[in-house]
């Protein structure tokens, strides 16, 4: 993003000119913040993918986690909607040739998902392995029957 300064007519008359391209310090914060990466990069590295999906007994809630511990996330129920949020911290230390670099990186997320009305919400169990949150979330049992095919006369 290019910051456009407008030059304005001068009192002697004359016309305006076209704009031109005004350079300065501040113009490449504004592509930093604004541009094409705006909520891609850093600003969303913890916003974590999810699948959703039905089974014949049950719901599947697969959240993309890597880095995380088990203890590092919080599963609420609460009238219907399930919240997924999570919490990690991570310090690493580089030492190169004379000077020493310390970075802490954390951050968390939130994610909240309205539940069929066929949810058990007395039987969610989650379980966290390789990089993904698993959470199941069992039908209630009248919710199970099969479908029933109607005849048309």
């Amino acid at each position: 993003m290019t910051i456009v300064k407008w030059k304005k007519p001068s009192t002697e008359g004359q016309k305006a000119t076209n704009p031109v391209v005004f350079n300065s310090p501040l113009s490449g914060l504004f592509e930093n913040l604004l541009g094409e990466d705006f909520l891609t990069k850093e600003y969303a590295s913890y916003v974590p993918a999810v699948n959703f999906s039905e089974q014949k007994e049950n719901y599947s809630l697969d959240v993309f986690a890597p880095g995380f511990e088990k203890n590092d996330f919080k599963i609420e129920v609460n009238k219907g909607v399930l919240t997924v949020s999570g919490y990690r911290e991570d310090e690493k230390e580089t030492v190169e040739k004379n000077y020493t670099r310390k970075e802490f990186n954390h951050g968390s997320f939130q994610r909240s998902f309205t539940l069929p009305e066929e949810v058990n919400e007395n039987a969610i169990e989650a379980k966290y392995e390789s990089g993904i949150l698993k959470i199941t979330m069992a039908k209630k049992e009248d919710s199970k029957t099969e479908a029933i095919e109607i005849k048309i006369s």
